[in-house]
């Protein structure tokens, strides 16, 4: 072996057992129950040594002790409950890890954090959620640092063109972990790599945040335009649209350099606008159908994130000094809290797209 080979192979010894070493020492708590939050844990638990898993049903954490499944959500994915702390206590969850990683629907979210008593300050803090926290009309970052006390380089997004339902089934899918400390970042991404999840790291959260917000809206969009009848060539149009409108929502409100066409931004918007499994395409659908949204509500008998991202996408719109041009916001808005029918904003919608 000459040197040069022999310097090589030693590098990437010692980058595997960096690698490894990093898996080892980091210490992470999911929080939530449904679908992404037994996806990420079934991610983090393939990579690292243990994790600890919240979630407030009691009921659930039996079923998954005795059966090795979240018989809730996501049925097929086998644990291995050895390397599982499972727990209806938030508290024992956050003091267990270094690393929280939160994937409980924004709507619930202040509500899950009721009977906090644990400081977060010293906390690395990982949102997978993908909407804005009703209550206070914050982004899910912005919620923790200004009410949690957070600091900002502490906190950090999971966001990309991820189904949980493809995680689960292993089909190859990628992931954009955002954070301001890059090694932070790098290392979410080591934990939750694997065969099928790639990942890549960025420094972006805020607009990452409002473009996985947005992309559940546009969604929304896609599915009424879906359930009144229009078809492939005006959902086209429809998206087309969509990546320009977000670009100009968000670089009215955080303006840095970024890639609109990128994986995390496009890439998802495109995931959640076209797929059976979008929940928020669903939702849209059953409303451009007729239904309304109590009845929406009650038959998906799961959370879609843009509904209540609306209103309150909306009105931080109102607040921006210069509001971008949001025709499709504003139809989604008028559709669901406007009480017009949805077919009359959507012909009008049609006719301010190009």
């Amino acid at each position: 072996m000459d040197k040069i080979s022999e310097f090589c192979f030693y590098f990437l010894y010692l980058c595997k057992k960096i690698h490894k070493r990093m898996n080892k020492e980091i210490r992470i708590s999911v929080f939530g129950g449904g679908s992404w939050a037994t996806a990420l844990t079934k991610l983090f638990s393939t990579n690292t040594p243990h994790v600890c898993w919240y979630m407030r049903d009691e009921e659930a954490i039996e079923n998954i002790r005795q059966t090795k499944h979240n018989l809730n959500y996501l049925s097929d994915v086998e644990f291995d409950t050895d390397k599982l702390t499972l727990t209806t206590d938030i508290n024992l969850a956050i003091r267990q890890s270094d690393v929280l990683v939160f994937a409980i629907p924004s709507a619930f979210l202040a509500d899950e954090l009721q009977p906090l008593s644990e400081s977060l300050t010293e906390k690395v803090v990982f949102s997978a959620i993908k909407g804005i926290e009703p209550n206070s009309g914050m982004i899910v970052g912005d919620y923790f640092h200004q009410l949690h006390r957070v600091p900002k380089e502490n906190i950090g997004v999971i966001a990309g063109p991820c189904h949980a339902e493809e995680v689960a089934l292993e089909r190859l899918s990628y992931l954009t972990i955002a954070c301001a400390d890059e090694a932070k970042a790098e290392a979410v991404a080591a934990a939750i790599r694997t065969h099928y999840v790639k990942t890549k790291i960025s420094d972006d959260v805020v607009g990452i945040e409002y473009a996985t917000m947005l992309k559940n809206i546009y969604a929304l969009a896609a599915g009424i335009a879906h359930g009144l009848g229009y078809g492939d060539n005006f959902q086209a149009v429809l998206l087309s649209n969509a990546v320009r409108e977000m670009h100009r929502y968000i670089h009215c409100i955080y303006k840095a350099e970024r890639n609109i066409d990128g994986s995390a931004y496009l890439g998802d918007l495109l995931v959640t606008a076209y797929s059976l499994f979008s929940r928020n395409r669903m939702f849209g659908n059953m409303i451009g159908k007729g239904y309304t949204v109590k009845s929406t509500m009650a038959e998906m008998n799961m959370v879609a994130e843009g509904y209540y991202a609306v209103k309150n996408a909306y009105l931080i719109k109102q607040k921006q000094e210069c509001p971008g041009h949001t025709p499709i916001l504003d139809a989604v808005y008028q559709a669901l809290y406007g009480n017009k029918r949805v077919s009359q904003v959507f012909k009008e919608l049609t006719t301010k797209l190009d």
